[in-house]
């Protein structure tokens, strides 16, 4: 099998940075077409930087980077230096990029990449907002069936919100681009927080990344050190989750994911439950299922790839 063709849109972010980490670690697997930065966790001058940071710590100077949208499609900015600090990659001491910033806009190269590739051979992989994504779509309808898949990290179902009581972040900063992604017909993988919050980095996995003794382990040790202190202070856990490599692992080992194919929807007017997936887990409307939800994964076999691709690099 060839490697899968794959555009990660990313908002980094310690675990996007991770998530694209474990993707350049796995080139039969995974070929990176390019990165595309969008505004979320961090403003685009950042999130654009931090994208470059990571594909220089990996040695991989040679994947195009993007910069896309500033903001959401009709709201203001929402961010999450809180989590992340005020960089988005707050823990390692990492050098600027020297790698430059393409000159296209991130839109442009989803819409020209789309079209170009054969049809149904390029996944697209957001790991924040997703407001590149819909805008492409929005300009240029054309490429939507050309999507072999979206595969994305967003929404909750059980365990409901992380930025508001109803709302994981992603979907939340970006409710309008996420309710047009998830109808646009093309077809959906969703790993929402009642998988990412079981991939948690533990102390001692934690400690497996920086026994690896390369830059990168001794890096993500310490992304996943500044990272896990708010989820220690506001949930209690034993660590920090690492949503978005949930994306990048299940292209590598679709197995280690179990889930439901459902629908769902976007709350975008309601004060309390804003940017909501409205999951239909247990079919109880005749909605027409949209999104492959994943509900559960083999937790040690993801930390296992994760170590054992990170070595890689």
């Amino acid at each position: 099998m060839p490697p899968r063709k794959i555009i990660i849109d990313t908002d980094p972010g310690q675990d996007d940075a991770v998530a694209i980490l474990l993707a350049l670690a796995s080139p039969d697997e995974i070929e990176v077409l390019g990165l595309t930065a969008v505004a979320g966790n961090v403003p685009l001058e950042l999130t654009a930087r931090n994208a470059r940071m990571v594909c220089e710590l990996a040695g991989r100077t040679g994947v195009p980077v993007f910069a896309g949208c500033d903001r959401p499609l009709s709201r203001p900015l929402v961010t999450a230096e809180h989590v992340h600090g005020k960089t988005g990659l707050d823990g390692p001491d990492l050098p600027d990029p020297t790698m430059p910033l393409q000159q296209a806009h991130a839109v442009e190269f989803l819409i020209e990449t789309l079209r170009r590739e054969p049809a149904g051979t390029v996944t697209l992989c957001p790991l924040g907002p997703l407001t590149n994504i819909a805008t492409a779509f929005q300009r240029a309808p054309d490429i939507v069936p050309r999507v072999a898949e979206i595969v994305l990290m967003g929404g909750a179902y059980f365990e409901v919100g992380n930025i508001t009581p109803a709302a994981e972040f992603n979907i939340y900063v970006d409710p309008e681009a996420a309710q047009a992604v998830f109808a646009s017909g093309a077809p959906m993988t969703v790993m929402p927080l009642d998988v990412t919050h079981k991939a948690l980095v533990t102390g001692a996995r934690n400690e497996a990344f920086r026994a690896l003794g390369t830059r990168v382990g001794v890096a993500v040790a310490q992304m996943t050190d500044f990272f896990e202190r708010f989820d220690k202070e506001k949930y209690g856990s034993q660590g920090a989750p690492l949503h978005d490599p949930c994306v990048t692992a299940y292209l590598i080992r679709p197995d280690l994911f179990t889930g439901r194919h459902i629908n769902v929807e976007i709350e975008t007017r309601s004060e309390l439950t804003l940017g909501m997936t409205v999951a239909d887990w247990w079919r109880v409307t005749n909605r027409k299922p949209n999104a492959m939800f994943m509900g559960d994964l083999d937790a040690q076999g993801f930390f296992d790839l994760l170590t054992t691709r990170l070595a890689q690099l």
